[in-house]
């Protein structure tokens, strides 16, 4: 076991694992933020985006040895009240049916919006490429990222 101290969510936590303990179980078993989801396990489907430094990286595949001084952003400190744009938008176009992959679908769009705030119809398409969404509502997760690109400051 080693001991790590995170900056998550702008807040400073501690936790004892192993180092090669992903990232995904820290903030889910040890953390208790479940927001953050278990999909595949191998890097392939999303639902476990979080930001790392505001790049969107699948924390089923972060060792949490390699996070340091990093700062993580999860769903949960996307925005205190639920009410940044997309998710707002994700709302608005009624994306989710059965909402496992939605966290990370909004995070990686989320990491997208913050470098590109009116990304191309192509860009948008790339940038959502590595997120899977079981119940095939890509046009509607399209569409909600088009609408919080015209609501961001």
């Amino acid at each position: 076991m080693a001991h790590y101290k995170l900056q998550i969510n702008g807040k400073s936590v501690e936790t004892d694992v192993e180092p090669d303990t992903p990232l995904l179980w820290v903030l889910r078993d040890h953390l208790g933020m479940v927001g953050t989801k278990y999909g595949c396990g191998i890097g392939q489907c999303g639902a476990c985006t979080v930001h790392f430094n505001g790049n969107a990286v699948k924390s089923c595949s972060l060792p949490v040895s390699a996070v340091g001084t990093n700062k993580i952003t999860t769903i949960e400190g996307l925005s205190e009240k639920g009410d940044h744009p997309l998710q707002l938008a994700w709302d608005e176009v009624d994306v989710p049916q059965c909402g496992y992959c939605q966290a990370g679908q909004i995070m990686t769009a989320a990491a997208l919006l913050n470098k590109n705030p009116r990304p191309s119809g192509e860009e948008i398409d790339n940038a959502m490429n590595g997120n899977i969404c079981r119940c095939g509502t890509y046009h509607r997760i399209h569409e909600a990222v088009v609408l919080a690109s015209t609501k961001m400051k």
